[in-house]
């Protein structure tokens, strides 16, 4: 079976829990097709570089798969019907990585830095 890297886009009116629902349907479909999601990870609701659909922010969700193509292709195919998801994409990798992606690296950075900074202002008062 073939790896791939899947993330997509949900528009940002829908909620955190209707994210998680969509995660699910679509490893469903995987696992359906004979494959298996290893990871999922939410990224969380990010501004858009331009608008999609109407849409000026976007729930990410990144997914790592083990499947067959034709697995891959079904969830690609209910995807583009559902009205939820504005964009995906999916790359084919030579390995998947199991510690976390440069985007949840960056956003543990961002909050340690944050509470060094709130720590700073606290011994300052």
């Amino acid at each position: 079976m073939a790896l791939y890297e899947h993330v997509f886009l949900a528009r940002q009116d829908v909620s955190n829990q209707r994210v998680d629902e969509l995660v699910e349907q679509f490893k469903g479909v995987i696992e359906t097709g004979g494959g298996s999601v290893g990871k999922t990870e939410y990224w969380g609701l990010k501004s858009l570089t331009f608008r999609i659909a109407k849409n000026r922010k976007a729930h990410y969700t990144l997914m790592n798969i083990d499947a067959p193509h034709t697995a891959v292709a079904e969830m690609e195919r209910q995807m583009g019907i559902n009205e939820d998801v504005i964009r995906f994409l999916t790359v084919r990798v030579e390995e998947l990585e199991d510690e976390p992606s440069v985007q949840m690296q960056k956003k543990e950075r961002d909050d340690r830095r944050r509470r060094d900074r709130e720590r700073r202002r606290e011994d300052e008062e």
